[in-house]
């Protein structure tokens, strides 16, 4: 099918104060990098990037996660309950979804990480040129099977960032309540059909950003309901039809969930880790690319998208 290419713009946000439990915590940042819909009007030309994205990724001297772990909050009791949407349930949706962070490290699509680093001076571009730098590694097993938490506290019809702040907060205290919080760790929270932050699927498909918790900085992901976008969210934009597995239905949870795990992994407190001069992240430069396609993963295929190396100078779908 025809892949439409869209130009992500990086929305504002208050800093926000949260109360947890006997802790206070408060969003580190006053932006969130947002990943933003797919729209037919795009333009149809092949592998473009939008004008000014041609320029590489620079340290901002922040740090990187130099080897990632996922750890997955199913947010609501309705993921315990269960909830059926287009003929899939919500557990073949989470099947999807552990299956493709289960066997993601280790991959030659996120191996292109391997060539940024942290202990660099900001605006550095070439890692291997700066001794002492630390590079971002690329283990296998970044997410495991008890990695998964399905939070039975209620989720608001309209949830705000403090709210999924305050998720990822009880995430982190879930898997490691003393602390401190694991530097490595991005913790992604998964709300059910029918109860997202406003503006998904009209503006934005998810988002990364930062928060402090007792236990310390954490990064967090935040990945709605895919499907409630349809294709302006990734429905069957590499697979065109769909199957019992979820290809194509489910085609938006490995693009855009695997676009901010990635983003998260070199950049995990927008905006002090890896971007280039316009403010894009690595995922950013390449997102709804002609390139994007299916990697095998786990014992089966995710459509993802192809992602920036500044070895090469362009989006590539995979590293050797």
């Amino acid at each position: 099918m025809s892949k439409f290419v869209r130009i992500l713009s990086v929305f504002s946000l208050l800093v926000v104060v949260m109360a947890i439990g006997t802790g206070v915590a408060t969003a580190d940042k006053p932006d969130k990098e947002a990943f933003v819909v797919l729209r037919p009007r795009d333009t149809h030309a092949a592998n473009r990037l939008p004008i000014g994205k041609t320029n590489n990724l620079s340290s901002r001297g922040g740090a990187v996660q130099t080897a990632t772990k996922v750890y997955i909050s199913y947010w609501g009791p309705e993921w315990t309950t269960g909830f059926t949407t287009g003929g899939y349930s919500s557990g073949a949706a989470k099947t999807y979804v552990e299956t493709f962070f289960g066997g993601v490290g280790g991959s030659n699509w996120i191996k292109t990480d391997n060539q940024y680093c942290m202990n660099v001076p900001s605006g550095t571009t070439d890692c291997s040129t700066v001794a002492g730098a630390v590079l971002i590694s690329n283990p296998s097993g970044q997410f495991v099977a008890g990695n998964a938490w399905n939070d039975p506290t209620a989720v608001p019809a309209k949830p705000t960032q403090s709210d999924i702040a305050a998720a990822a907060i009880r995430l982190q205290h879930q898997f490691n309540p003393v602390g401190p919080a694991d530097p490595n760790a991005t913790y992604m929270v998964f709300t059910p059909t029918g109860k997202s932050m406003s503006g998904f699927g009209t503006q934005w498909c998810a988002w990364h950003s930062s928060t402090t918790s007792p236990n310390g900085k954490i990064a967090y992901a935040y990945i709605p309901y895919m499907p409630d976008a349809g294709a302006s969210c990734g429905m069957n934009f590499v697979n065109g039809s769909s199957d019992t597995f979820g290809h194509g239905y489910f085609d938006g949870f490995s693009v855009v969930a695997g676009h901010e795990y990635e983003e998260a992994k070199s950049d995990p407190f927008p905006s002090s880790g890896w971007l280039d001069r316009f403010g894009y992240e690595n995922a950013d430069k390449c997102a709804w690319n002609s390139l994007s396609g299916n990697i095998s993963v786990g014992g089966n295929t995710f459509a993802v998208q192809p992602l920036w190396s500044n070895k090469s100078g362009k989006c590539v779908i995979s590293t050797p």
